[in-house]
């Protein structure tokens, strides 16, 4: 194998880890009963992955291929050990456990999986026996396949402090035999708000990718989708859980036209709005009916919602509706108020009221100790200043902003944008 089909080998390795590991992690969560090992053994099974698939390629079902791997390592481990006859015992009465107890084919062993593994998963991570910091990091670790740099970013806190989330996380779920299951009915609601706010920041890394060489990873997209509908199924009654379905299927609406033919992003108001999935905005203007049918139009998500249905309702960019979009902020900022938030109220206020009126919100957060390192911030305020006509300023912001990102595309973008200011 030459060394450029070993490249090509590795990257198809990294992009089957991206899609599998999560239901990976979560198949053997069920099996071994707890997460920590889940994701060791998922690891290992991925470096056995690399050193046997680039020598021999990759099979045609990978997940099962991996999946098999780990539970074999997983059995070898704990008759090894003898540490845990508990789960031996467990496991010898398994079915899950026994096509690879016998030797089956890695190619159909992963066909066993019982329910949603994935959604019992985030249950499991978002427990109340963590923090919520800890039940963020924690699921955006095992569910969004994320680095520790990609969830501090995320998150805005420094990447130390996530890494010791994780551990903290995982040790303290261990310890406290946390089960794997779905709560449930009379647990759902206390343990929801914080499920919530984690599919959210899958479906968000998915649509706007924190690093990498892309700008969207719709596979993403599409699992944070899944859960949405999944726990609308569970919480038919809760308006908040339709109102995340409807603010992901408004935004999941405009994917396609969020980047060029080579990749490049195109901006909202750039965006070709033929492209935009029709489907998808009839789902999410249903699920935000559904949302204020239960009088949640006054929730984050719901409000977030109606923030993106007025984009979509909008036929040409010209036509959007600033004035009631910058209203809505008024009321999430109350609601919710964030740097975050005021950002992106900001941006509504400048293309209701002028760029002058935006940039004066922007330079009232601009010392936000959470928003020090967030390339938006110089993002926003460059293109205030160039409308303005401050040029030197806005080059300048531009770059920084540039030198913030860590998405290689939109870097890319940002420099762009700052070499065309004069």
């Amino acid at each position: 194998m030459t060394s450029a089909d070993a490249g090509h080998v590795r990257r198809t390795i990294d992009a089957v880890w991206r899609i599998e590991s999560t239901k990976l992690i979560a198949g053997l969560a069920r099996m071994v009963r707890d997460v920590g090992l889940a994701e060791e053994l998922a690891q290992d099974a991925f470096l056995a992955a690399v050193e046997h698939w680039t020598t021999g390629g990759v099979p045609d079902k990978p997940g099962a291929w991996l999946m098999a791997t780990a539970k074999r390592r997983a059995i070898d481990r704990m008759r090894q050990h003898q540490l845990h006859a508990r789960k031996q015992t467990q496991i010898d009465h398994d079915d899950d456990w026994q096509p690879a107890l016998a030797g089956a084919d890695p190619e159909a062993a992963a066909d066993d999986v019982i329910g949603d593994d994935v959604l019992r998963l985030v249950f499991t991570a978002c427990h109340p026996v963590l923090s919520i910091d800890a039940q963020v990091a924690l699921t955006l670790r095992l569910l969004g396949g994320l680095t520790t740099e990609e969830i501090a970013r995320a998150c805005l806190v420094p990447e130390p402090t996530i890494q010791q989330r994780i551990v903290r996380a995982k040790r303290t779920l261990s310890e406290a035999q946390v089960p794997f299951e779905t709560p449930g009915r009379e647990e759902l609601p206390e343990r929801l708000a914080t499920v919530l706010g984690v599919v959210y920041l899958i479906f968000n890394e998915g649509y706007a990718a924190t690093s990498g060489a892309e700008w969207t990873r719709p596979a993403l997209c599409d699992e944070a989708l899944r859960l949405g509908r999944i726990l609308v199924a569970l919480a038919p009654l809760e308006p908040e859980v339709h109102g995340l379905l409807a603010l992901m299927e408004l935004q999941a609406s405009r994917l396609n036209a969020r980047t060029a033919p080579d990749g490049a992003p195109i901006l909202l108001l750039e965006q070709d709005r033929a492209r935009w999935d029709h489907l998808y905005i009839q789902r999410g203007l249903a699920s935000l009916r559904n949302a204020e049918r239960l009088s949640g139009a006054e929730g984050p998500y719901a409000l977030q919602a109606a923030i993106a249905a007025c984009h979509a309702r909008a036929p040409t960019a010209a036509d959007t509706d600033w004035k009631r979009i910058a209203a809505l902020y008024d009321v999430l900022a109350a609601r919710m108020g964030s740097p975050v938030v005021e950002l992106n109220r900001a941006v509504a206020y400048a293309m209701a009221d002028g760029p002058q009126a935006g940039l004066d919100l922007v330079d009232a957060i601009v010392d936000a100790r959470e928003l020090r390192e967030y390339h938006l911030l110089p993002s926003v305020r460059g293109d205030l200043l160039r409308k303005l006509g401050r040029h030197d300023e806005a080059r300048a912001e531009f770059e920084r902003a540039a030198a913030l990102a860590r998405n290689e595309r939109e870097a890319t973008l940002l420099r762009e944008r700052a070499a065309a200011t004069h």
